[in-house]
């Protein structure tokens, strides 16, 4: 097995893994979730320090910590948003009547904090590898950042699978800034670009000129990017996009945990996504 194999099969079982991690951590009780919380802090300053170190690193080595280490730091941006620590000033479900640019500004005031939080650990991990020979840590946390963008513009726009079983009870009025619809306009523009991406990297990766540390850190960087396309092409297509994580959503059937959102905007849930769904079958 070459180091090509080895690097493909390692960012696929990772990307699967640590997703899983994430959403059974926040499943648990109140008490695990504050612990986990406080555990992924740690682990992500720690992982900060080793993009910082790994930076100069120009061996393989050097480039499977930097990927391990970028996602690492990207785990407490998705825990801290998930447990509800970090999102948004707005926390209750979105009026029906809201269309247009109200109901994008309130969508955004729904997630602002924790859009700013990433954008200043992308920017500390920027400051911490500028012009440095290992970038693998930081085009790992720029596809992760430039592709959950995406996916959360094309919840916003519409698609046919809106994921609904990935929040959380405390979370669940966020599916009231979601539309239904099989595709939106946006949707193929950004699944292009990414693909035109994906074909540098692999382009790049397959470049005979390229040293080994190279070809593996654009297969890791490049398989995430793949990835994120499928996840993509789940949220149109007629399939479960739960199967893959089903073992870390066993619990959400019969765990509530405290702090979910006010009774009061059931009302307006229950609307919203009664709407949505008459979209669905307009569209």
């Amino acid at each position: 097995m070459n180091d090509a194999s080895i690097a493909l099969g390692f960012a696929v079982f990772i990307w699967w893994f640590s997703t899983g991690i994430v959403i059974l951590l926040n499943r648990m009780s109140r008490t695990a979730v504050t612990l986990s919380l406080a555990l992924s802090s740690l682990l992500g300053l720690a992982a900060l320090v080793g993009l910082a170190h790994t930076a100069r690193q120009t061996g393989v080595t050097g480039a499977y910590c930097a990927f391990t280490c970028a996602l690492l730091v990207w785990g407490w941006n998705e825990l801290s948003f998930l447990t509800g620590w970090i999102t948004g000033p707005r926390t209750t479900a979105l009026p029906v009547e809201a269309e247009g640019w109200p109901r994008f500004v309130q969508s955004l005031r729904a997630v602002l904090w924790h859009e700013l939080a990433i954008l200043l650990v992308g920017c500390a991990i920027a400051a911490i590898t500028w012009k440095a020979p290992n970038q693998v840590g930081t085009g790992t946390y720029l596809v992760l950042w430039i592709m959950r963008t995406s996916a959360k513009l094309n919840l916003y726009f519409g698609v046919r699978n809106l994921s609904e079983a990935f929040l959380p009870a405390h979370l669940a009025y966020l599916q009231s800034f979601f539309r239904r619809r099989r595709l939106n306009a946006f949707f193929p523009f950004a699944v292009a670009l990414a693909s035109v991406c994906l074909w540098w990297l692999v382009g790049y990766a397959s470049d005979p000129l390229a040293s080994q540390a190279q070809t593996v850190g654009a297969v890791l960087v490049g398989t995430l990017l793949a990835l994120a396309i499928v996840e993509h092409l789940m949220l149109v297509l007629p399939v479960d996009t739960t199967a893959l994580w089903r073992w870390a959503l066993r619990k959400q059937k019969n765990d509530t945990l405290s702090g979910g959102f006010e009774p009061q905007s059931a009302p307006l849930l229950a609307s919203a996504m009664d709407k949505h769904d008459k979209l669905f079958q307009i569209h």
